[in-house]
């Protein structure tokens, strides 16, 4: 159990959205390849977690449509988010004991925040869809930021919107951009093994893995991490 009581000052824990909160990355790569199939692009899911999933909209429509104007590579992005919304709709489920660790977020008076490369809309939809919007203080959006991850701009942002320490946080995160962010911003991550296994999220710099958010040893780093009592 997480520490109860008075709100302690400096405390947060931060969570990725997209393959963390809920496993979307199927959709994405369905919308990726929808979008991006007439420009000669495919992607199986290997391909999109080494080179797709985590980063931000701007960095990918650089590198995969290097021939477009901005505006066109702006656009094409925004295509693919309204395809992955349609897809995703009424369609994304939690991962396994996030509720149970929100709920003892909320008993301990921790704030809880959420950063993320993907745009606001898809954000709001998948938190809304969820059912938790309520329960975050905060949602940092990458791409509305001069960088976005693997920067660790976000995470700094995410940060400073609870008045929180790093050294006092814990991060969430799938992807490698995601943990090379939280982790450069000196916050502890833990890497959720949808979409990468152990030995890859360990490699990008999290402390540890897990499948689901309330195995023991995820309450027992949070815990620690939060200076509270187990």
């Amino acid at each position: 159990m997480l520490m109860r009581g008075v709100l302690k000052k400096r405390q947060a824990l931060l969570f990725d959205i997209d393959g963390t909160l809920a496993d979307t990355d199927a959709l994405h790569i369905e919308a990726f390849n929808a979008v991006f199939g007439p420009f000669g692009h495919a992607f199986d899911r290997t391909r999109a977690a080494r080179e797709l999933l985590g980063r931000s909209n701007v960095s990918i429509g650089a590198e995969f449509l290097p021939h477009e104007r901005p505006e066109r590579r702006a656009a094409i992005m925004a295509e693919k988010e309204a395809v992955f919304r349609s897809l995703a709709a009424g369609e994304v489920q939690p991962l396994p004991g996030l509720m149970t660790l929100l709920d003892h977020a909320e008993a301990a008076s921790i704030p809880v925040v959420a950063v993320t490369n993907a745009p606001r809309a898809n954000a709001e939809m998948i938190l809304h869809g969820l059912g938790i919007a309520d329960r975050f203080r905060a949602v940092i959006i990458g791409d509305e930021l001069p960088h976005g991850k693997p920067h660790p701009l976000p995470y700094l942002e995410g940060l400073r919107a609870v008045g929180a320490m790093a050294d006092r946080a814990v991060a969430f995160e799938d992807s490698r951009a995601g943990i090379t962010a939280a982790t450069a911003a000196g916050i502890a991550t833990i890497g959720m093994r949808t979409n990468l296994g152990h030995d890859d999220l360990i490699a990008a710099g999290a402390a540890m893995t897990a499948a689901a958010f309330d195995e023991p040893e995820v309450l027992t780093l949070v815990t620690a991490r939060l200076g509270g009592a187990a």
